[in-house]
């Protein structure tokens, strides 16, 4: 995490201290969105295997629900640096490396939370991108497909939204959102219990299948939609 920052490699003792330390020392559970916390990301993946596969599945699904669930349980040591990261403060331009990081702790000034609270409800896939986006020189082809699995579902999104305006069902609108609110309830509820169950290497696979292979998926739900516009996506 410091590397990411300041540009300046970590000691190499720290890199011979057991797995903990140096996740401790890396920062982990302090940055946001452990896909990028470290240098590694498949140390990353595999030291917070359970919180990186929730977050990559959940904020492809309902990033909105998913931002309110961390505001709400996780304030502190993920939101609050996913928020100043997406939005950051206007800052001095010789500020220091330490300043910087702590103004990551610090309360959103009220024009943060307004350009925040904008992307939230408008365009929520954009603020996954630019967070991806300000990992760009630590994770280059992670961050790139991230980017563009940003992009492809605020199309999906679109096409939804104008398939509900054009067919006049703003009116089913509530029902909708009550029944994929109650939809990530269960599963989440359900990854909660299932967890300590998987397998390593399922987990595996399934973080590296969202991660690369879901903008593939995408592209071919997007080019569904422009072509047949009454498709549903999935």
């Amino acid at each position: 995490y410091w590397e990411k920052y300041s540009g300046v490699k970590a000691p190499i003792e720290e890199f011979t201290e057991s797995p903990d330390s140096i996740c401790h020392i890396s920062h982990t559970n302090d940055c946001p969105l452990t896909l990028y916390t470290c240098s590694s990301l498949t140390f990353c993946q595999v030291t917070n295997a359970g919180k990186s596969l929730f977050l990559l599945y959940a904020l492809k699904r309902s990033p909105r629900l998913t931002l309110f669930y961390l505001y709400l349980f996780d304030y502190s040591e993920t939101f609050l640096p996913f928020l100043h990261t997406c939005c950051p403060a206007i800052t001095n331009i010789g500020q220091s490396v330490e300043s910087s990081f702590l103004n990551t702790q610090m309360e959103p000034s009220w024009r943060q939370w307004g350009e925040f609270l904008v992307k939230y409800l408008l365009l929520p896939y954009q603020l996954i991108a630019e967070f991806a986006w300000d990992w760009l020189a630590v994770h280059y082809w992670t961050s790139r497909f991230i980017i563009v699995n940003a992009m492809l579902l605020s199309v999906l999104e679109g096409c939804a939204l104008w398939r509900l305006w054009a067919r006049a069902s703003i009116r089913a609108m509530p029902r909708k959102m009550w029944n994929h609110l109650w939809k990530m309830l269960s599963q989440g509820f359900a990854f909660a219990l299932l967890w300590p169950f998987f397998p390593q290497f399922v987990c595996n696979c399934l973080f590296y299948w969202a991660l690369y292979f879901s903008p593939i998926i995408n592209i071919d739900l997007v080019v569904q939609q422009l072509m047949h516009p009454e498709t549903q996506a999935l």
